[in-house]
């Protein structure tokens, strides 16, 4: 029988993180067994602990990887400045982040899960939460990043809340008009203390 080589196995324990990490934020962690977690990556539960210890490491893992994903893919891609942080305040609360919950922030879709979860799993969110907010912060204040973490960590947290209230809610029109409402919150909490 043949063996497959590291390569392979490092590529299908990304295939895992990666399938894992947009079943969480569609479905919850609760809500995702390991079997169909296996089954969306195309691999059988068998083959499962050949990558993680248990479904918590693989919890852990995935929510670094989001957040990670999140942080290069979104953060350090905007346009540099005000303009950068408008960009994303306005992609993260768009209809359409709103209804690609599979492929949006980990943010909106694991909050009440992930401060469930246990130390590790919640001290990775933490370290990846700071990469984000570093992100942001970096862009409010380029010449004093450190002073603006906690005003990035406000931001973050109303437009995380917003996203999370206009998925729950059924009309659609008033859906989008608190993200709406949360696009000019969110602005008036960027321009805070810059008007002289």
């Amino acid at each position: 029988m043949a063996r497959y080589g590291k390569e392979h196995k490092a590529e299908t324990r990304r295939r895992i993180i990666e399938t894992s990490g947009r079943r969480f934020k569609q479905d919850g962690i609760d809500g995702s067994g390991v079997s169909t977690l296996m089954k969306d990556a195309g691999l059988t539960n068998g083959a499962f602990y050949a990558h993680f210890e248990s479904k918590d490491d693989l919890v852990t893992t995935a929510i670094a990887d989001q957040l990670k994903a999140q942080a290069e893919n979104v953060v350090a891609r905007a346009a540099p400045g005000r303009a950068g942080l408008e960009q994303i305040v306005r992609g993260y609360l768009s209809p359409q982040h709103r209804d690609s919950m599979g492929d949006g922030c980990p943010n909106a879709a694991l909050l009440d899960e992930i401060g469930r979860c246990a130390d590790t799993t919640r001290q990775a969110y933490t370290d990846g939460v700071l990469i984000l907010i570093d992100g942001i912060a970096d862009r409010m204040a380029p010449e004093a990043p450190a002073s603006a973490r906690v005003k990035a960590l406000s931001l973050l947290g109303l437009m995380a809340g917003t996203l999370q209230l206009a998925r729950a809610l059924t009309d659609s029109q008033l859906a989008n008009e608190l993200l709406e409402q949360g696009v000019r919150n969110a602005l008036a909490l960027l321009d805070a203390g810059q008007r002289v």
